[in-house]
This record gives structure tokens, sequence and C-alpha cells, in this order.
């Protein structure tokens, strides 16, 4: 268990570079297990969601270690096609592993899987997916359990641009018979990475315009390096925290054009940005304008940035309008900001938000990655001191944030405490 301490008031500035995509690293694991050849991810980030995915992979018979920030992953050993439920429990990104497994053995067995408690995230579509390719699936006992190689041939249309989805019906088609076609597939930057990779290693992707990606079957992976792209996630927090707080920061390596929605909203809530090839520059309001946006899927407003930004518009002179599509418990922590002075009432999958003119420091619970992340955000622009508890949450998606907000002139510190 730990907590941050935060001395609110003080402006944000300087330079901080942004480390590997956790949504990136994640799925690009799971794919070296379909690859079973030796692969290097470079710019990996080390967080607690990949460290688990990690141990899932060694389960499995995988060799994984570490070369400074490059994770080296050998699946040529695997022999194992069962994940260990106290492992596979704790992460939702578990799931990826279900296309390799299939797309290489032709079975497999995952618990289903863990996470942050954002809202009804169900497999439906991975397992509707898995289906169309020719997989028996049975579920039970806690465990989802596949059998069978897929065939392709088949067309796939997704209700729902889910990422995961997506991701996991690319991997396990590769290993197919035939050539398989996702319709309505998702468009994130993250996805198009696996596929960039899956290219490298041997396999045949491509997307036919937006709403299609063509894979070809009967491919066989190979090793390879590949360099996990900007978490555009953490990145959008950085410049978050500079509009909260007044500031100006730059996020070296952030790439403006996979944050496009994001930038546009800070744009009309007052900030001034300034993209280039080094990365994105931020400078914040004396006070945020009111703004209003709806998560979507991407290139919409991305659901991660939401709980960042509903803490922005605390602050905002006037009302906000926020309306989340995606997860309905994105809003847990409106409980938490109002115990800071916040004024936001949600109805449904709506918040209205009144702008205050100060936030105050209290006691608060980090219920989630990004909804810790949005106290901590509150929390520095607040007058007096904030803790925030169960702030061990944000290691699942941040690599140490209480140092890098500090480098940025943060009064934050972090403590640990007994269980």
């Amino acid at each position: 268990m730990a907590k941050l301490i935060i001395e609110g008031g003080h402006r944000l500035s300087g330079q901080v570079t942004v480390h590997g995509a956790k949504n990136g690293a994640l799925p690009l694991m799971a794919a070296a297990m379909l690859i079973g050849e030796p692969v290097q991810l470079l710019n990996c980030p080390r967080l607690s969601d990949v460290e688990h995915m990690g141990r899932l992979l060694k389960g499995l018979g995988c060799l994984v270690q570490w070369q400074g920030d490059t994770l080296c992953i050998d699946a040529g050993g695997a022999s194992s096609l069962a994940l260990p439920k106290s492992s596979a429990g704790a992460i939702r990104s578990s799931a990826f592993l279900l296309g390799p497994l299939l797309g290489r053995f032709g079975a497999a067995e995952v618990p289903y899987p863990g996470g942050c408690n954002i809202g009804d995230r169900p497999l439906d579509l991975h397992l509707k997916g898995l289906k169309a390719l020719g997989i028996r699936v049975e579920e039970g006992s806690g465990c989802i359990r596949c059998y069978g190689r897929p065939k392709g041939g088949v067309e796939i249309s997704l209700e729902y641009p889910s990422v995961g989805a997506t991701e996991n019906l690319i991997m396990a088609a590769c290993g197919a018979e035939a050539d398989t076609v996702l319709v309505n597939p998702a468009r994130e930057p993250e996805v198009d990475d696996l596929m960039v990779f899956l290219n490298a290693a041997g396999f045949a992707l491509r997307r036919e315009g937006s709403s299609r990606i063509r894979i070809r079957g009967g491919g066989k992976g190979r090793g390879l390096l590949h360099r996990v792209l900007p978490d555009r996630i953490e990145a959008g927090t950085f410049l978050t925290a500079a509009a909260i707080t007044g500031g100006k920061v730059l996020v070296r390596g952030a790439r403006g054009e996979h944050m496009s929605a994001l930038l546009q909203t800070l744009r009309e809530a007052g900030c001034r940005i300034r993209t280039t090839a080094e990365g994105v520059e931020l400078t914040g309001p004396e006070r945020p304008k009111e703004i209003r946006f709806s998560t979507m899927p991407y290139p919409g407003f991305p659901t991660d940035m939401q709980s960042q930004v509903f803490a922005l518009c605390t602050l905002a002179k006037g009302t906000s309008l926020v309306e989340e599509t995606v997860f309905e418990n994105r809003f847990a922590p409106a409980a938490e900001l109002r115990r800071m002075g916040a004024d936001c009432r949600i109805r449904g999958r709506t918040a209205l938000i009144r702008g205050v003119k100060a936030l105050r420091g209290a006691e608060v619970t980090a219920r989630d990655l990004r909804g810790g992340a949005a106290l901590v955000l509150a929390g520095l622009a607040a007058q007096g001191i904030t803790e925030v508890y169960n702030a061990q949450v944000l290691s699942r998606g941040y690599e140490n944030l209480a140092a890098a907000l500090k480098g940025l002139g943060a009064s934050i510190r972090k403590e640990d405490q007994s269980p």
C-alpha cells in the first residue's frame, strides 16, 4: 500500500520524456507467444501490469528478462496452455493470450481476467470472433477454455470497435489456415503498432480503408526487435497537469497526431499548444474555460483521459459537460473530488461540472488507475495538502509518476504504508 502527499499551488514547468505505451506493450508481449522466437521490445515501460504479463509468460514456459529498458521474450520453449489464476486475475490483458495461444497451439485456457473496476467489459466480442474462426469455446468454473486451430476464410464484423477484441482476433487469425477480414475494427495507434510488429515478424496484415483489416492465413513468425510507441495517455496526463496548474511543460517524444481529440479539447479550455518533431508543449491558462466533450472510440476523445480532464473542469470558469460513452464507472472519482470542494453532479453517463475558484486539499482514495491520476492532478492545483491513498494503483499505467511530476516542480512525495 502507498499514498502520495501533495502540496498544491506549484506551477509545473520544464520537460519530461514520455515512456513506452502500456496499452501498446501488453499485446506485443502476448504476440511474442505467437511468434515463438526471441523478441526484443525497446522502450518497454516498467509497470506492474507489464510485470504481471511477464509472470504469465514465464508460467507458460517463456524466458522473460530485462536489459535496461528493453524487454526480451523467448517463447520457443513454451508448453503449458493454462494460465495461473493468481496472475491472470490481476490484469485485464491476460485475455490477450487467447489469440496467440490458439494461433500457435490450437488450445488455450484463461481465467476470467481482472483489472480496474471501471465498468462492465465482457469478453463477448472476443469469444464470438473466435467462434467465427472455428474455435470451440467452453466457459465455466471461472475459466474460458478454447479448442481448435483457427480456420479463417471468414469475415468477422465487430458490433463495437473494441481494441482488445480487435488485437486478440488479429493474433488468432495470424495462425489461421486462410485469410480473415475484420470489419469495424478498432483504429487506435496501439492496434496499428501491433500490425507493424506482426508484419515485421513475417505475417501479412493490412488495413483496407478505415473499416476493414485483412489478415493473411498460413503465416509463420520470426524473431525481431521492435520499439514500443510512446504512451499517448501518459503524455496527455502530463499535459493536463500543466493545464490544471497554469504551467508550461514540454512532453518529449509525445506524438500530437495520436492525441488530436484531446489536444483540441485542451485548446477549447484555453490552453496554448505547440506540436513539433520534438514533442508536444502546453502552456496552461490562469483559469480554464468551460468545455464539453464525449468519450468515443479512436480517433475520438479517449476514455482513458476523461478522468484527468474531468479534474481540470472542476476549476473551469463556467459549467462543463462530460459524457462517458465507453465505461459506465469512469465517474467514480467524482465523489473524491467533491471532498476537495468540486461541484459536480452525475446523471447516468453524463456529468455536469460547475467550476469553482479553488480546490482544497483533502484525504482521498484512488479507486482505479486513471481516476487516481485525476486525484493527483487535482491535488497539484488544490490549496493545502492532499493525500492520495491506494496510490500503488498508479503503477499499473505510470512509471514513477511522482518522480516525473517532482521533476517538473511539483511538491509531491510517496509514502509506503503497512497493509
